[in-house]
C-alpha cells in the first residue's frame, strides 16, 4: 500500500516537471504521450490496480483518478496558454506585413500588348475632342454591307471573306466601319468618334494574317467637313502615336465604297530617313485608309448629306504593333508565349 502511494507521489512529481520544462505544443504532446497514453505512465499504474486486493483498490482507486484528473486539468491549461502564446505570435507577424516587399523569382501579370495601344489611341483621340464608342461584333448583313454602300451582289463583298452565321442575314463584323452607322442612328451631329474592336474574316492563318484582327475606326461629321479636316486629324494623330512631331504624311488615291472621295494615307517612316526593314527600304509606311463618308452611308444613318458631311479613317492595330515593335509574326498577339507578352509590362 505505502509502495504504491509513493509510486503514484512519484508519478505525479514527474509528470509536473515535465511540464515545467514545455515550450511547444509539440513537447506538451510529447509529455501527454508519455503520462497520459495508452501506454503511458499513469496508465501503467492503472494496470498494477488490477492485480491489487480489493481493499487495496478501494483506496489507492481514488489516488490514481486524482492523480489522472489533476494531470488531465494541468494539461488542457498549459495547452490553452500555449496556443495563446501561439497566436498572438502570428498576429504580431501579419500586423507588420509588408504588402510591397519585393520577393525574388515571383511572377507578375501585365496588360497585353492590345491594351497598351488602345488606351494610347483613345488617349490621342480623347485630347482631340474624340468620344471613344463601341458596337456588336455580331452583326446583321445590312449593317456590315448594306448600310456601309456595299449592296448585294456588289463586288466589294468579294474582298470580305465572312463567317456567316446558322441566323438568317447574321455575321460576324469584318471590319467597325458598322459603329458608324449604329452612332449616327442613335445620336445627331456633330459626332466625332474612335471604335476599337475586334473583326472577323475567314481567311487562312500564317504569318500576316489571322481570322480574328483589332481594327480602329475614327469617324468625323459636322458641317462643312472637307479632305483639309481629314488630312489635318490624321497627321496629328500619326504624329501623337509615333511621338515624332516632324512626320510627314503623303496621300494616293484608294477605293472604298463607304468613302467618297478613297484615299490611302502613308507616313514618312518614324525609324529611319534612307530607308529600314520596317519601311521595306522605301521611307514610307502605308498606314491608314481614308475618305469623305459616302452621302449613300449618310442617308443609311438618318443624316442628311446636302447639309453634313464627314470623313473616316481605320487602321489594322496588328500593323501599327508589328511595325512599331518590329514583330513579324502576327500569331504572337494570341499565343501563349509568355516570353513574347512579358516584353511589354
Amino acid at each position: 500500500m505505502n509502495n504504491m502511494q509513493n509510486l503514484i507521489e512519484t508519478t505525479k512529481q514527474e509528470f509536473i516537471s515535465a511540464l515545467k520544462k514545455v515550450n511547444s505544443l509539440d513537447e506538451l504532446e510529447a509529455v501527454r504521450i508519455a503520462f497520459l497514453g495508452r501506454n503511458g505512465k499513469i496508465g501503467a499504474l492503472m494496470d498494477t490496480l488490477k492485480k491489487a486486493s480489493p481493499e487495496e483498490k478501494k483506496g489507492m482507486g481514488s489516488l490514481l483518478n486524482e492523480l489522472k484528473e489533476f494531470a488531465h486539468h494541468a494539461y488542457e491549461e498549459l495547452q490553452q496558454q500555449l496556443q495563446g502564446q501561439k497566436l498572438k505570435k502570428e498576429l504580431a507577424k501579419h500586423s507588420s506585413f509588408d504588402v510591397t516587399a519585393y520577393k525574388k523569382h515571383t511572377s507578375s501579370g501585365s496588360l497585353h500588348l492590345y491594351t497598351h495601344l488602345i488606351e494610347k489611341l483613345e488617349n490621342i483621340f480623347i485630347s482631340m475632342g474624340y468620344q471613344v464608342a463601341t458596337g456588336p461584333e455580331v452583326e446583321t448583313e445590312y449593317y456590315n454591307f448594306s448600310a456601309l454602300n456595299i449592296p448585294e451582289n456588289h463586288p466589294a463583298r468579294e474582298l470580305h471573306d465572312t463567317f456567316w452565321l446558322t441566323l438568317p442575314d447574321y455575321l460576324l463584323r469584318t471590319h467597325t466601319s458598322t459603329v458608324q452607322i449604329h452612332m449616327m442612328e442613335q445620336k445627331k451631329p456633330p459626332l466625332a468618334i474612335v471604335a476599337p474592336g475586334r473583326c472577323y474574316r475567314n481567311e487562312a492563318t500564317d504569318a500576316t494574317h489571322d481570322f480574328m484582327f483589332t481594327q480602329v475606326e475614327c469617324m468625323l461629321i459636322d458641317k462643312n467637313i472637307s479632305i483639309a479636316h481629314l488630312l489635318a486629324t490624321a497627321k496629328t494623330f500619326l504624329q501623337e502615336l509615333f511621338d515624332k512631331k516632324d512626320l510627314k504624311i503623303r496621300v494616293r488615291p484608294g477605293y472604298f465604297p463607304f468613302v467618297e472621295p478613297g484615299l490611302e494615307i502613308d507616313a514618312s517612316c518614324p525609324f529611319c530617313t534612307n530607308g529600314c526593314s520596317a519601311c521595306k527600304k522605301t521611307t514610307w509606311i502605308e498606314l491608314l485608309g481614308s475618305g469623305l463618308i459616302h452621302p449613300n452611308v449618310l442617308k443609311c444613318g438618318g443624316i442628311d448629306p446636302a447639309v453634313y458631311s464627314g470623313f473616316a479613317f481605320g487602321m489594322g492595330l496588328e500593323r501599327l504593333a508589328m511595325i512599331n515593335y518590329g514583330i513579324h509574326d502576327i500569331r504572337l498577339f494570341h499565343s501563349n508565349k509568355i516570353e513574347f507578352l512579358t516584353q511589354f509590362s
